[in-house]
């Protein structure tokens, strides 16, 4: 069960990071930066694997109040995103000046926020 949870909740997070890739792609070209964009893509990427999690890969277990679940996700992925996004800021400065680096950098960060996040979800959001 686990195994399958993790492989949902892993196209769930291939899902947000399209969102939130987007999401800081049309930031930048609103002219926000690659900081305060990521902070707007981030939030987006955030409600959309809420809605995706809580629909098919915890679904058994999702709360009765979405209000409630959608605080206590917000609140259990602040321990993967503060992962997320010091490695993405990490690639950023780092990195060689190039239209890719900003999906790059969600990359990298996505990848090593993902794990935190999944037992987070699994035992404090939606655990019994």
């Amino acid at each position: 069960m686990m195994n399958s949870q993790f492989f949902r909740f892993a196209i769930a997070g291939a899902i947000g990071f399209a969102v939130d890739a987007g999401v800081l792609y049309l930031a930048l070209a609103c002219g926000l930066g690659p900081f305060f964009g990521r902070v707007l893509s981030f939030l987006a990427a955030v409600w959309v694997t809420w809605q995706i999690n809580r629909r098919y890969t915890f679904s058994q277990r999702a709360m009765r109040s979405a209000w409630a679940e959608w605080w206590r996700y917000v609140l259990s992925m602040l321990s993967g995103a503060s992962v997320n996004y010091a490695v993405y800021s990490l690639v950023i400065v780092t990195g060689p000046r190039s239209s890719w680096l900003p999906l790059a950098g969600v990359a990298c960060g996505s990848i090593a926020g993902m794990f935190i996040n999944f037992f987070a979800a699994k035992f404090w959001v939606f655990g019994k």
